[in-house]
């Protein structure tokens, strides 16, 4: 008997994958729920279990192709008594987010238009005309659309809920004379060749990850008018309060007391005062957020992800904690889920921990702001007309200078610092 191993769909807007490698070849016997390939979308990457015991029988889908949801990858020849599969698709085991720069501008949700900062309500209806676009479409064919001029919104895809192709793309251009209606496609910028004849070198194509990361970065730039500002914060009772603490957190809740937790409280109590740092833009309305979801930014081995701690503003210091560690976990065992990757309203990301003192971080998409933490170290510090030795560290705040000025951004940095300059050990 012969068990198809299918396309899943990773999420309600996901309608294609691109098959990343094979972790087994024809003719290797497999495990039922065991992985067997690893795929990737818009928003997550994933390890594909087989839905039956048996014989990897056929690969119909080379690593490297993009499929539409539930298209035949490969079949596995059933050994006698082995489970029955899956009667769709098969589970999904190990997944793990695709970035953004972080977050990707697709991995959100369509905001709730906005009354006023604090009456945000969703509107009834349907999304916005670019939500539309992007759960209409691939990254591909929105690359390729931008490239020659098509407005994506009002063409007729082929595909699976009227999804647009690459095929009704092409389709289009072929019948414009290989080019859109309204201009031709801008010139492209003069590249210099990365090597000369002869030289030695060694040339490995992008992965999927690190060209939506790629993709994700020079979007942001494009779109958000970038400006930073830095703060020099002293962690000096924030060391205090963790070193006295720390054994007794460990146990009571079973994660290190490191930095970041007090980051993360402090970056929560900011965004109630300033709240416009919580928003993003829809079209040319500025909508406010409700919930505080922070993305905080995880380095893998094979890139970088973004996953979000939802509702932050509803934990204490310990939940932060907790929620910090289990998304990372899981993010480098490729165990999140889509969900986990979307819906994030401001970004902490945390160089600090290579040793940066800081940097500018690029925006995550569609938020306004980004934090970057840097390393946290004792240094000389002068305290009225004497030298101290006190913990200290930067912090550097980018912001969309279209939304968030100058002056709003330093305030937001100001009441984060105070914050943990003078942490409450309460809290902890």
């Amino acid at each position: 008997m012969k068990v198809d191993v299918i396309m899943p769909q990773m999420g309600e807007s996901i309608q294609e994958g691109t098959v990343v490698r094979w972790m087994k070849k024809v003719g290797e016997k497999v495990k039922r729920d065991e992985p067997i390939l690893e795929i990737s979308t818009d928003k997550v990457d994933a390890e594909i279990p087989s839905p039956a015991a048996g014989v990897l029988a056929e690969i119909k889908i080379a690593e490297g192709k993009t499929v539409e949801i539930r298209t035949v990858l490969a079949t596995i020849e059933t050994e006698a008594g082995a489970g029955a599969p899956a009667p769709d698709a098969p589970s999904i085991a190990k997944p793990v987010a695709a970035p953004p720069a972080m977050e990707p501008p697709r991995t959100v949700a369509p905001a709730p238009r906005a009354t006023s900062a604090f009456t945000a309500d969703a509107p009834r209806g349907g999304s916005s005309r670019e939500e539309r676009i992007r759960t209409r479409s691939s990254p591909l064919v929105r690359r390729i659309a931008r490239e020659n001029q098509i407005d994506l919104a009002a063409m007729s895809g082929t595909g699976i809920a009227g999804r647009v192709t690459k095929k009704d793309v092409q389709a289009y251009l072929d019948r414009q004379g290989g080019r859109a209606e309204i201009s031709p496609a801008p010139a492209r910028a003069l590249q210099m060749p990365a090597f000369k004849p002869g030289e030695r070198v060694r040339a490995e194509p992008l992965t999927v990850m690190r060209k939506k990361i790629a993709e994700h970065m020079t979007a942001s730039k494009r779109t958000s008018a970038h400006v930073h500002s830095f703060f020099e914060v002293d962690y000096t009772t924030v060391e205090r309060i963790r070193r006295e603490k720390k054994d007794l957190f460990l146990e009571r809740h079973g994660v290190k007391l490191t930095y970041l937790p007090f980051v993360l409280h402090a970056v929560v109590e900011a965004l109630k005062a300033w709240p416009v740092l919580n928003a993003s833009m829809e079209g040319e309305n500025l909508v406010y957020k409700k919930d505080i979801n922070l993305g905080v930014a995880v380095a893998l081995d094979w890139g970088l992800i973004v996953p979000v701690i939802k509702n932050a503003e509803e934990k204490n210091l310990a939940g932060l904690a907790k929620a910090t560690q289990d998304l990372a976990e899981r993010a480098r065992s490729k165990k999140l889920l889509p969900e986990e990757v979307q819906g994030g309203t401001f970004t902490v990301t945390n160089p600090g921990v290579f040793g940066s003192l800081f940097g500018t971080p690029i925006i995550n998409q569609p938020q306004l702001a980004i934090l970057g933490v840097g390393t946290i170290e004792k240094r000389l510090k002068v305290l009225e007309d004497a030298i101290a030795i006190r913990t200290m560290g930067y912090l550097a705040i980018g912001f969309d200078h279209r939304i968030v000025d100058g002056a709003v951004a330093d305030q937001f940095m100001s009441h984060l610092k105070k914050t943990l300059e003078a942490f409450d050990p309460k809290v902890v």
